[in-house]
Formats: C-alpha cells, sequence, structure tokens
C-alpha cells in the first residue's frame, strides 16, 4: 500500500476484550497475552508522517496502559493542535487511568456507555451497570477532560436515554439504531424482543428533538455535538478524505484505493508490514460521495434530479441546488439516496 504524504487522518484498531458483546460485529479478541506484540507491530506499522486526527477504536482500547498509549501516540508524532480520541469502556476505565491516558496525550474520549438501564445492559451482554456509565463520564471530567463524547444505542428497548445523557458533562453524542449483524451471537437468539420499527423510529426522532433542545446540533445522522465539538477525525471520513488504518480488520483510502487489512492478529503481529488487500479499485466516485454527503445533515450535497415528492415528504429540505436530509429522512436514508443516484 503507497501512503498519500498528505494524509492526515491515522486510526488504530485495538482489538481486544475482556468479553465479545453479544450484538458486536467488529473483529476483537479476548486473549490479552497478545498485547504487547501487538504494540510493537503497531509502532513499526505507522509511517513517518504529521497526523491532524489520531484515533483509537476498538475492540476496547481503554484494556491498553497509559504508557502504551503514550508509545503508539509518540511514534504517530501528531501535531500539536491534532484531535487524539479513544473510545472506553466504563468497566476498564475510571479517575486515574483517565488522569494518565490524558498525561498521554489523549484529549477526547469516546465512552461506550449504549444505555442507561441495567436490565437493557444485560440484554447487550454488556459488562457495567447505568450508576458505573454515569460514574465513568463524571471521572473523565474531574480528570480533566472537556471532550467527552458517549454512544448510546437506540432500539433495544422501549426507555428513552436521551434526556438523562444531555444532564452529563458531555459534548458529543452518538445515537446509533441497533443492527443486528450475522455472525453474532444476536443474529441466532430466538426472543430477543426487541422494540419494532415503528418504536426504533420514534426512539430516534424523540432523540433528535431532545438533543437539540439541549445544545447538541446533529451534524451527521446519528452524531451530535455541542458547537465546536463536531468529531473531525470522523468527519475526514464523511467528508471523502484519504486515511490510515493500521491493525487486524482496519481500512484505509490511499492513493485513490480502499485497502483492509485481514481480521486476524497472529498475522498482523508476525509481519514486518501489516498485510493488506484492495477493497475498492475506484472510490469516491458520484454515489458514494452523494451517500456520504448526505449524512452530514447542515453540509448537504448538491443535486440536479427532482426531489420534489421528498421535499413535499418532508424527508429533504432543499437550499438552491443543495439538499439536507431532515432526521424523518434520515430513517429512509438508503431508498433515497438509491433513488438518486440510480
Amino acid at each position: 500500500m503507497v501512503y498519500n504524504k498528505k494524509m492526515k487522518r491515522l486510526y488504530i484498531h485495538v482489538p481486544f476484550c475482556v468479553k465479545k458483546c453479544l450484538y458486536c460485529d467488529f473483529y476483537s479478541i479476548t486473549d490479552n497475552s497478545l498485547i504487547d506484540d501487538y504494540i510493537k507491530a503497531v509502532i513499526r506499522n505507522i509511517p513517518d508522517m504529521k497526523f491532524d486526527t489520531l484515533y483509537f477504536g476498538g475492540g476496547t482500547p481503554s484494556l491498553l496502559t497509559a504508557s502504551q498509549i503514550a508509545a503508539i501516540i509518540e511514534a504517530a508524532n501528531p501535531t500539536t493542535t491534532a484531535e487524539i480520541s479513544m473510545e472506553c469502556n466504563p468497566q476498564s476505565s475510571g479517575l486515574e487511568y483517565f488522569r494518565e491516558i490524558r498525561k498521554a496525550g489523549v484529549n477526547r474520549l469516546s465512552i461506550g456507555i449504549q444505555s442507561l438501564h441495567d436490565e437493557t445492559l444485560r440484554k447487550l451482554g454488556r459488562l457495567h451497570d447505568s450508576d458505573t456509565a454515569v460514574k465513568t463520564v463524571y471521572d473523565a471530567y474531574e480528570a480533566g477532560f472537556e471532550n467527552i463524547s458517549a454512544d448510546i444505542m437506540l432500539g433495544v428497548s422501549d426507555t428513552r436515554d436521551s434526556a438523562k445523557l444531555c444532564k452529563l458533562p458531555l459534548k458529543h453524542i452518538s445515537a446509533y439504531m441497533l443492527k443486528v449483524e450475522k455472525n453474532t451471537p444476536f443474529y441466532s437468539m430466538e426472543n430477543l424482543n426487541l422494540p419494532d420499527e415503528d418504536s426504533v423510529c420514534d426512539a430516534y426522532l424523540e432523540a433528535v428533538e431532545t438533543f437539540r433542545e439541549n445544545g447538541f446540533m446533529q451534524y451527521e445522522i446519528s452524531n451530535f455535538a455541542k458547537a465546536g465539538y463536531e468529531c473531525k477525525h470522523n468527519l475526514g471520513y464523511w467528508e471523502c478524505e484519504e486515511y490510515i488504518g493500521i491493525g487486524p480488520s482496519a481500512h484505509s483510502y490511499s492513493g485513490g484505493k480502499r485497502f483492509a487489512v485481514p481480521r486476524e492478529i497472529n498475522a498482523f503481529i508476525e509481519a514486518d508490514t501489516q498485510p493488506t488487500y484492495i477493497t475498492d479499485e475506484n472510490p469516491g466516485g458520484i454515489d458514494e460521495r452523494l451517500m456520504l454527503g448526505l449524512r452530514l445533515m447542515q453540509k448537504g450535497v448538491v443535486c440536479n434530479k427532482n426531489v420534489d415528492r421528498y421535499v413535499k415528504a418532508e424527508l429533504l429540505r432543499k437550499q438552491g441546488d443543495t439538499i439536507f436530509l431532515t432526521p424523518k429522512g434520515a430513517l429512509v436514508s438508503n431508498s433515497i439516496i438509491t433513488d438518486l443516484v440510480y
């Protein structure tokens, strides 16, 4: 893989978990004895460049020690103003840990709360309870983190967590609707007792309104932020910028092609340079740019097709030649995009 030296975004996939969540399709393993060798492999794969954003995703990045995080950040050589994000799980974090990783260079946290209801957390296979989730946010704040995000999952119960989240010291919220993926325990389980589609849609629209009332602007279909706290790293994906991904299952967009690393940690650790395979020879076409651009609720995309029926149905809004999804339209965005592209 040839790196575009102008790239400014670096993603590190940390494929370690204490336990696999029942709904999760991301690549992770529970053999944490491989962490030291994994760290060495990550560091030798980081190119000699400077990055404006660095994102530790997982898996559970908070299973790494602060010194391991610091070693990766030092190797990545980020700019002095870089956004350095790290995903954390409540059960593997705490006040002292947050102080240590902040000192190591992390300046943005994404905390995997998923729900503020214990029964729902048990259903998802999460290891924390709601009290721990709330305490984790306050611990991060006390440790000096200002830019704190929380992940919440819609469509797993009839409860509403939106208003409770808005009372926490958060600057960003990611609210996802549960999708039951193949090759997960959820896919083969019976009697999941999940809400129906209408209930999930109602929960989404209610969340959008609650977040808006509390100052969280919807800047992407599933992402809401106080002014100035949009995730710079993820904005790069949606704006079709090139980036580097390191670690098993990580993806890259470089030199006009998309690449992926095989989902196998031993192959990653043993190779001098991480193995990759091409997933897309010609990315960035009109269909992809339309799909990604429409996800950005405040930016929109230029479209010369007749969209009057969508505007009348309040699925799109239009300013000149630029179209924007409405929250209602976000629920059927795939159908709208398919229609507009083909």
